[in-house]
């Protein structure tokens, strides 16, 4: 296993989810291992570790970087938006602690046949479950203009979504659109006719790529990212125990608002619309949120693993 996997935010999961020997712990990106491992060695000597991951590859690698920690370990394909389904197969009622970080892995990002990153050529593909039978390109050659439209702008609060899907439609009319060079391309194009008219577009070009936001927002609808955050979140609190902890890390705006929304919810004691009289809800308050304003990487972890520097964590206690 090669270490190019740096677990975000590490020591601050680690102070607030405090593994110890007595515990059951969830993982529910658990990814490549990185954050599995320190929460395995934390809780040594009997703590259990259940890490559920949508990718069959992760989880090989995870078997493979965490296999002797197996008889403490175990490894689910599936995904955290059942992830009370998923505890309830495991024989588990409860658990102490719940950490999901929401970033595309490393192993997704640097490998051009997974389709996520426009940085080199592959097939427009971006399932986070290769076993899923929609992907990119079947939603860029397939879905309406009106429909991209919405996705860019929903997913990607991208300016440009009815020029780009302009050109998207204008393209895929003559051939497919099946590599991730060919969209960037596309998009790239459209940004750069912008550019020469603006110069405060040809700036914004410097400081992100064009195609980042297109990108992000064909990943999440593939994935149905942010219905599952929202089943998944809800699932996690009511799996926890009573002073159970629930760590999120998000890494775009779309993301920490939901946590941030579910959060808050389960923190009031009465959801009654404003204006009512009397409670009639019989909502009761399930969380303490730890985190007012999420924690962020600081510098030194931002210098040593870039990719971290867009991550905020979210914390609350099941009360």
């Amino acid at each position: 296993m090669s270490e190019t996997h740096i677990p975000v935010l590490r020591n601050e999961i680690l102070d607030f989810i405090k593994p110890n020997s007595e515990g059951i712990y969830v993982d529910a990106t658990i990814g490549l291992g990185g954050h599995g491992l320190w929460i395995l060695q934390r809780s040594l000597p009997s703590g259990r570790l259940i890490g559920i991951d949508r990718d069959v590859d992760a989880l090989a690698i995870a078997k493979k970087r965490l296999h002797s920690f197996k008889d403490r370990l175990s490894l689910i394909h599936g995904n955290f938006a059942q992830l009370q389904q998923l505890l309830e197969l495991q024989s588990i009622s409860k658990v102490d602690g719940v950490l999901m970080d929401l970033g595309v892995s490393s192993l997704q990002l640097d490998s051009p046949a997974r389709g996520f990153s426009f940085q080199q050529s592959g097939p427009l593909d971006m399932r986070m479950d290769t076993q899923i039978s929609i992907s990119a390109s079947d939603v860029i050659n397939n879905s309406s203009p009106d429909k991209l439209i919405q996705i860019f702008r929903e997913y990607g609060e991208e300016r440009y979504a009815k020029q780009i899907v302009r050109k998207i439609v204008a393209v895929r009319s003559e051939q497919q659109i099946t590599t991730t060079r060919q969209l960037a391309d596309i998009i790239e194009n459209v940004y750069s006719n912008n550019a020469k008219r603006s110069k405060a577009s040809l700036h914004k070009r410097k400081s992100i790529h064009p195609a980042t936001r297109v990108f992000q927002a064909l990943r999440i609808e593939v994935n149905s990212e942010l219905e599952n955050l929202k089943l998944g979140v809800e699932s996690a609190i009511s799996m926890l125990k009573i002073g159970g902890s629930i760590c999120i890390i998000s890494f775009h705006s779309l993301e920490d608002r939901i946590v941030k929304q579910i959060y808050r919810k389960h923190a009031k004691s009465c959801i009654c619309p404003p204006k009512t009289p009397v409670c009639i809800c019989e909502h009761k308050k399930s969380l303490d949120i730890i985190t007012n304003r999420p924690l962020v990487p600081s510098k030194s972890e931002i210098e040593a693993n870039p990719r971290a520097r867009s991550g905020k964590l979210r914390v609350a206690i099941r009360v």
